[in-house]
């Protein structure tokens, strides 16, 4: 075996293993999605850190990509509520992604796929702010995810009706209409800007989880 092949097997084994170790004994967690570009004034980072600090003050625990924009909203309003833990998992890439300074735990992975799966992985649902490519491949992921069963019951919120509009339009329009997915996968995602019924959604989903 290569040189080269046994590093990137060990790099492999390292991003799985070291985030099941950060995750696995840790309950209630929400995943929050979102472009690294948007700025802290901004209203969907508002709505984020608003939406994160009233989840951690119910003991939720906050998961983000660790970078900035959304997920630095997010990571702040879980660190400001000081109830829960604020996590960043992050990856290095040549721009954008940044270690934010509001979490309580975080690992930087080596490879996308890896951080992906752990992104979602311990998580009871995700909610995806507008963001660019990483976010619509984040989106994509979970989705398929939920639709193959392979994540039992995640549900998923996105958050920015205007925003997201015209997507979903599309995934009706050609996905559903062409027969490429079933009436019941639309029933995965749920498109609000009202972050109280997101969280009243969360912390039922939760409760009822622990009966």
């Amino acid at each position: 075996m290569k040189k080269q092949e046994i590093i990137y097997k060990q790099k492999i084994a390292d991003d799985f293993n070291n985030g099941r170790e950060l995750l696995q004994n840790l309950q209630d967690n929400v995943t929050m999605f979102g472009s690294a570009r948007t700025h802290s004034s901004d209203k969907y980072s508002i709505l984020a850190q608003t939406l994160a600090y009233n989840l951690a003050k119910n003991d939720i625990n906050i998961i983000t990509g660790g970078g900035d924009g959304i997920m630095a909203a997010a990571n702040r309003g879980a660190y400001k509520a000081n109830n829960a833990e604020s996590i960043g998992l992050n990856i290095q890439l040549p721009f954008e992604a940044s270690n934010n300074p509001y979490t309580t735990k975080s690992l930087t992975f080596n490879y996308f796929f890896s951080r992906k799966y752990m992104l979602v992985k311990y998580s009871k649902a995700c909610v995806v702010f507008p963001g660019g490519f990483g976010t619509l491949d984040e989106l994509f992921e979970v989705l398929t995810l939920t639709q193959t069963g392979k994540s039992t019951n995640l549900k998923v919120y996105l958050v920015g009706c205007d925003y997201w509009k015209y997507l979903l339009k599309f995934i009706k329009k050609s996905l559903y209409k062409e027969g490429m997915i079933n009436e019941e996968d639309l029933d995965i995602i749920t498109l609000t800007d009202d972050i109280e019924l997101i969280q009243k959604e969360i912390q039922e989903l939760v409760t009822n989880k622990k009966k």
